[in-house]
């Protein structure tokens, strides 16, 4: 590539190579004045070449912080194409300065939003693709706000993305309790959407106790800030399959299926899990979630709705024999009567993949 100086990356180039070249040879000199000239010069030649090694590891270390950053930024902002670099990583978050580093994403993906459309929603912070339980919280979110989930009253945390380091719990737990304060503090009804809920570390759940604790108080007063905590999990799964799968079986329509029907068993099972500690916080123990909503499992017919839908989405023509071809592709549970899909329909359009010319 030919690179003219006056280009601003070429003169960071030029800049580069400069601060990468070895110190000049010294010059020879003669007699004793010349000699401690030599000397005074070999020692700062020492003293320079040692700054430039540090420089140059300094330098290294940086590029492959850059590209490690830009790895991540890209996967933010084209994640449909994130994992193709075999630099990209497979979580978007695995450095080892979790909370400075997403400030610094935060800033790069905001600016470069300000000027491209980058992502359907309009905030690239969010790269969710909303199906199922997520697509429920945008619609809460846009019923209530007139800018959805772009709304600065709404706030998205995701439990893998923006807490994923275990040790790193003290920084998370200050870091929420400060994004839900200003939050609340610039709006007066507020949504605070906690999604894979289940995977939140402990200590986490016990900060948000004294919030939804302090919301049930609050809730009696009509002038007092409203906040809606909304948190979306996995938990229950099999338990929701099987009492639906008792209540068709009793010939009772899918229809039919109520709450009361299904919230008793899923509070059960939420509470016996062993593998979250979601059942034994606070929340759960002392009644502070108003409500418990199943979603109910996808069946064949589903399935095929989720193929077409994403078929009009990206604006592509179909078939109904390609629709059967997706819906025959998917898992059914359980092994005997395989009615439900174990898969979303996030899973389902990308099957579609495999039909496109």
């Amino acid at each position: 590539m030919l690179c003219g100086r006056r280009h601003p990356f070429c003169l960071w180039l030029w800049l580069l190579l400069l601060l990468l070249l070895p110190p000049p040879p010294r010059a020879r000199g003669h007699g004793d004045h010349a000699r401690s000239r030599d000397e005074a010069a070999e020692a700062d030649s020492g003293r320079a070449w040692k700054a430039f090694q540090r420089l140059r590891e300094h330098l290294r270390a940086a590029g492959a912080l850059s590209r490690r950053y830009w790895a991540l930024f890209s996967c933010r902002l084209w994640p449909e194409a994130c994992g193709k670099d075999e630099e990209a990583p497979a979580r978007p978050l695995g450095w080892s300065l979790p909370l400075l580093g997403q400030q610094y994403l935060d800033i790069l993906t905001t600016w470069y939003c300000s000027f491209q459309d980058c992502c359907d929603s309009g905030d690239c912070r969010i790269i969710n693709n909303f199906t199922g339980k997520n697509f429920v919280a945008r619609l809460l979110a846009e019923n209530l706000f007139r800018d959805g989930l772009r709304s600065n009253c709404v706030q998205v945390f995701i439990a893998t993305l923006h807490f994923p380091h275990p040790k790193y719990v003290d920084q998370y737990k200050e870091q929420l309790t400060g994004q839900i304060r200003k939050t609340q503090e610039r709006c007066h009804q507020t949504l605070f959407i906690l999604d894979e809920a289940e995977k939140l570390h402990p200590e986490l759940l016990e900060v948000l106790g004294p919030q939804l604790g302090r919301q049930t108080l609050e809730n009696h007063r009509a002038k007092s800030p409203r906040s809606i905590f909304l948190f979306l999990s996995n938990l229950g799964g099999s338990v929701i399959n099987e009492v639906v799968l008792d209540l068709l079986k009793g010939g009772q329509s899918r229809e039919d299926i109520r709450m009361e029907n299904l919230e008793p068993h899923l509070q059960a099972e939420i509470v016996e899990s062993t593998d979250s500690g979601f059942g034994h916080s606070r929340l759960v123990k002392e009644n502070l979630m108003d409500f418990l909503i199943p979603f109910l499992p996808l069946e064949y017919r589903h399935v095929r709705l989720c193929a077409r839908d994403a078929f009009l989405s990206q604006e592509l023509l179909y078939t109904e024999e390609a629709l059967d071809e997706i819906a025959k592709m998917m898992v059914y549970v359980p092994k005997e009567e395989q009615l439900f899909s174990s898969q979303g329909c996030k899973s389902i359009a990308q099957r579609i993949n495999y039909f496109l010319p």
